[in-house]
C-alpha cells in the first residue's frame, strides 16, 4: 500500500467579500488512506475542498498532485488530475435523468449516437452501483430522487468520470446507519485495495474513528491538527474540534402529550413515481415530537412536501384541529396558524439565496403587515427584527444584513432559516432533515429549538433519515417504508428493531 501524498495544500488563504475564509490553511492527504477533515460549520472546511476541486482560485499558497504544482483553472481541471468532489449541495440537473447528468461529466466515444452513449452510461451506473451496495434507475429523473439517491447519483458520476482522488463533504448526513456502513466500507476498500486517496469532511466523529486513517481539525480559516484518530479519544476529537460543546440531554421515557393537533388520514401521492406516498397515516399530538425514521427514497420528502405545502399533488386529508382539512391553504394561511416549516434542502426550499439576510428574515412576517405595505416596506424595522433574531439564534458569519444569504455557511444559513420560523411562537413545526450537514455545536442548538417548541406546547414532526436524529428527540418513532408507516415504537425504543423495520419491510 503506497503511502506518499496524493493531494497537499500549503499556506492557502482564501477571501470573500472581504471575508477571510481561509488563512495559511495546510492539509496532505495520502495515496491508500481515508483522511478525514472536521471542523465547525464555517471553519473553512468546504472553501479548503472547493479549492482542491478547482471551484475557488487560491489568493496565496500552492496546490500539488502527486507531489507537482498545478493550478487549477476550473473543475475539468481538477477532474483531469484525478480529483472528483460530492458537495453537501448537489450540483445536479434536477429535470435531466439520472443517466444524462453522469454523462454531461464522461468523456466517451462521440462517433456513437446519444442514445448509443446514454446506454453505455446506464449500463456503467448499474454495474458501479452494484459494486457499491446499491442500485438506482440510471432512467430515474432527479428531481423525483430523494436526497440519499442524488447524494449517490453525485458519487456515482465523480467514480465513472475517473476520479481518484475522492473528497466526500458530509456524505453520511442523509444515510441510515446501514447505508452509511456500506458506503464507508465501499470508499475505504477503494483507498485501501485500490490505493485512492479518499477525504471524508464529516462531523460523525464516529465515522472518523472507524474509517479515517487520518484526520485534520480547522478552526477559523486555519489547520489547528493532524494525526491519527486511534490516538485519541471521541471525547478528545470533539474537544479539539469545536471546544468544549455541551451534552446533549437524554429523551424523557414517556411524555404527557396533550390533545391532537394534526391528523394525516390515507394520503397518497397522485404521480407515478417510485417513491410515491400510498395511505400514510399518522397523528401528532400537542406537547411531542414525533420523529419518522427510515430509509432514504421511501415517501419521506413527498410527505414533507405534502405536509409543507411544497408541489406535491396528493389524495387524503392533512388535518389541523379546528381548522380542517389544510392541504389547499396558501402559505400566509399557514402562518397565521403558527405552522413552521423546516425543508430538508434550506437553499432551494427556504431561502432566496441571492437576496439579503434581512429579505430572507422579512420573509415570514410580510404578509403580516409588521414591516407596512408591499410598496412602502419599512427597513428600520426589517433590520432591528433581523438584527435582533441573528443574536439570540447564534448566525455566525453575518457581516452585513444585506450580504447575500449564500455566502451563510450551511450551518448559519439553517440558523437563519429557524431564528425565521421561530420568530413567532408556532404551533406546528414540520421539519425535514433539520441537522443535516451541521457541525456538533450548531446541531444541538437546532435540537435544542425543537425541544423547547415542543415543551412550549407546539406538536413537532421530525422527518429525518439520521436515525441518531431521531432517536435524540422523538417522542414517538414512526417507521416509514414503500410510501407509508408501517410501525410506531414509544420511547424508549429498540434501536435493532427500529432498524430492522427500515430495511426489512417490503
Amino acid at each position: 500500500m503506497s503511502h506518499t501524498n496524493a493531494i497537499q495544500l500549503d499556506a492557502v488563504s482564501k477571501s470573500f467579500d472581504g471575508f477571510k475564509a481561509l488563512s495559511e490553511a495546510s492539509f496532505v492527504a495520502c495515496w491508500g488512506e481515508v483522511h478525514a477533515l472536521l471542523g465547525e460549520n464555517g471553519a473553512g472546511k468546504s472553501s479548503l475542498m472547493n479549492i482542491a476541486a478547482g471551484l475557488y482560485a487560491p489568493e496565496t499558497g500552492s496546490l500539488l498532485i502527486n507531489d507537482n504544482l498545478v493550478r487549477l483553472k476550473g473543475p475539468l481541471d481538477a477532474s483531469s488530475q484525478g480529483i472528483g468532489m460530492v458537495h453537501q449541495h448537489f450540483k445536479l440537473v434536477k429535470p435531466f435523468r439520472v443517466a444524462e447528468n453522469i454523462l454531461l461529466g464522461l468523456r466517451t466515444d462521440q462517433a456513437l449516437s446519444y442514445r448509443k452513449r446514454l446506454q453505455q452510461t446506464a449500463e456503467q451506473i448499474k454495474a458501479t452501483a452494484a459494486k457499491l451496495g446499491f442500485s438506482i434507475d440510471p432512467f430515474a429523473r432527479v428531481d423525483q430522487l430523494s436526497v440519499a439517491e442524488q447524494q449517490r447519483v453525485e458519487i456515482l458520476k465523480v467514480l465513472l468520470a475517473g476520479a481518484r482522488i475522492l473528497i466526500l463533504d458530509e456524505p453520511t448526513a442523509v444515510l441510515t446507519d446501514a447505508e452509511a456502513e456500506k458506503l464507508l466500507t465501499t470508499v475505504k476498500n477503494f483507498a485501501h485495495q485500490e490505493g485512492a486517496a479518499v477525504i471524508l469532511v464529516t462531523h460523525k466523529m464516529n465515522d472518523v474513528m472507524r474509517y479515517a486513517d487520518q484526520v485534520t481539525v480547522m478552526r477559523g480559516g486555519r489547520t489547528v491538527a493532524s494525526l491519527k484518530p486511534q490516538s485519541v479519544t471521541v471525547g478528545e476529537l470533539v474537544k479539539l474540534t469545536v471546544g468544549d460543546a455541551p451534552t446533549p440531554p437524554q429523551v424523557p421515557a414517556s411524555r404527557a402529550a396533550g390533545e391532537v393537533k394534526l391528523q394525516v388520514q390515507d394520503l397518497h401521492s397522485s404521480g407515478s413515481s417510485s417513491t410515491a406516498l400510498r395511505g400514510v397515516n399518522l397523528s401528532l399530538r400537542a406537547g411531542e415530537i414525533y420523529g419518522i425514521a427510515g430509509v432514504g427514497g421511501n415517501g419521506q420528502s413527498e410527505l414533507a412536501n405534502a405536509l409543507m405545502s411544497l408541489p406535491e399533488p396528493v389524495t387524503g386529508e392533512i388535518r389541523l384541529t379546528g381548522e380542517g382539512d389544510i392541504r389547499m391553504l396558501s402559505p400566509a394561511r399557514r402562518r397565521q396558524l403558527g405552522i413552521a416549516c423546516i425543508p430538508a434542502d434550506r437553499y432551494s426550499a427556504a431561502l432566496a439565496a441571492p437576496l439579503s439576510i434581512s429579505d430572507n428574515f422579512a420573509l415570514g412576517e410580510i404578509h403580516s403587515g409588521r414591516y407596512g405595505p408591499f410598496w412602502f416596506l419599512r427597513r428600520g424595522r426589517i433590520d432591528a427584527d433581523t438584527a435582533a433574531a441573528v443574536r439570540e439564534f447564534d448566525v455566525q458569519g453575518v457581516r452585513s444584513l444585506q450580504q447575500k444569504a449564500a455566502l451563510l455557511s450551511g450551518g448559519n444559513a439553517q440558523k437563519l432559516v429557524i431564528a425565521r420560523e421561530f420568530n413567532r411562537q408556532p404551533q406546528l413545526v414540520i421539519v425535514h432533515s433539520p441537522s443535516r450537514g451541521l457541525d456538533v455545536r450548531a446541531t444541538l442548538a437546532v435540537h435544542e429549538r425543537l425541544r423547547s417548541a415542543r415543551d412550549a406546547g407546539a406538536a413537532v414532526l421530525l422527518i429525518s433519515e439520521d436515525l441518531d436524529e431521531v432517536m435524540a428527540l422523538a417522542d414517538r418513532i414512526g417507521v416509514m417504508s414503500a410510501g407509508r408507516i408501517i410501525g410506531e415504537f414509544a420511547q424508549p425504543a429498540d434501536r435493532q428493531a427500529i432498524g430492522q423495520a427500515m430495511v426489512n419491510h417490503v
